[in-house]
């Protein structure tokens, strides 16, 4: 019939193309997710890994937006580590991101691309400030010394933004979340997030039926985002939001939740009995980098998180579900 044919037409030429970079990784595995149930028809979804082509070489990154032409970008690509290797490391972790970045920018622009969101990150915010923070204080002093170049590189992102937005007219824009976490994570003990590696100790603890060796006091408070949840957030953005200035993906304040309450959700949804050691030689880390997410509160109101203890047990279940696979 006609409809049918009008629908395998849009198939064939969806009106959006979307390309995600780095979309293999824990925020892309999240959009892939929620997809399963916000999928549209005249969207067509392109996810993207390292293995598809290096983004800090122009010509390798111009060929996909030639090969997909999309109407759309969401660049989640970036060179990360942890704290150590962070600090070996700024001038390249500096020199790779701003590269990348600059490359998304200028195709983007050049390829005429509708919509533009790239992902940043509450580390990159002022050392010292106030609290909570806000998308306003992004640019109000200096970042923490162990990881400047990565975060030099990201806030420049939003001087992009805008300096495309008011020369070109680009529709250019950024998201911020918080600590996210969730099924396909990076699972490492040395280099990996907190979350992430605990589950992984806890994996071997169980296995060994030893106590779960915690660094530091657990006193430290942080927003956990579902990285499902986010998923279903940088889909709003996408097709939703149109400020140039960054928005805050984030539960609320009154969600903040100490490292020991996440060890021990951890230890619960993995039925570990073994008990919890806390190492009160090792460093802390920052005591709170709490977030304001009244912006999104104001275009979301309603928007209902994955409680944490849900999300954590579907993380633990997912980690020992697929240990072998999993990366670690």
């Amino acid at each position: 019939t006609l409809q049918m044919a009008k629908r395998s037409a849009e198939a064939a030429h969806p009106a959006k193309v979307v390309l995600v970079t780095g979309g293999t990784g824990l925020v892309g595995q999240g959009i892939q997710t929620a997809l399963a149930t916000e999928q549209r028809e005249d969207e067509r979804w392109i996810f993207l890994s390292s293995k598809d082509a290096n983004l800090v070489d122009f010509a390798e990154t111009e060929a996909l937006f030639v090969k997909y032409e999309p109407t759309h970008v969401i660049h989640l690509a970036a060179k990360v580590g942890g704290l150590f290797n962070n600090l070996k490391h700024n001038c390249d972790f500096l020199i790779d991101n701003m590269t990348m970045n600059t490359n998304i920018m200028k195709l983007c622009h050049k390829y005429k691309v509708e919509k533009l969101v790239t992902c940043l990150s509450t580390c990159i915010f002022p050392d010292k400030t106030t609290y909570p923070i806000d998308e306003t204080m992004l640019h109000l002093g200096p970042p923490h010394s162990s990881n400047f170049g990565y975060s030099y590189a990201k806030r420049m992102v939003d001087v992009y933004n805008r300096a495309y937005r008011e020369q070109y007219g680009c529709n250019f824009t950024s998201v911020i979340p918080t600590n996210i976490y969730g099924p396909h994570d990076n699972f490492n003990v040395e280099d990996g997030h907190v979350i992430p590696g605990l589950i992984h100790k806890i994996y071997r603890a169980k296995a060994e039926g030893k106590p779960l060796p915690c660094w530091g006091t657990g006193r430290p408070l942080r927003q956990f985002i579902f990285n499902e949840d986010l998923g279903r957030l940088m889909i709003w953005t996408l097709r939703n939001y149109d400020e140039p200035e960054p928005i805050i993906l984030s539960v609320g304040e009154e969600d903040e939740i100490s490292i020991r309450h996440a060890a021990e959700s951890i230890a619960r949804a993995a039925e570990f009995t073994h008990g919890l050691e806390f190492d009160e030689t090792k460093p802390d880390g920052q005591f709170k980098k709490t977030a304001n997410n009244a912006k999104l509160r104001t275009y979301l109101p309603g928007f209902r998180f994955t409680p944490f203890e849900e999300g954590i047990k579907r993380t633990v279940d997912w980690f020992f579900a697929n240990y072998e696979t999993a990366r670690k």
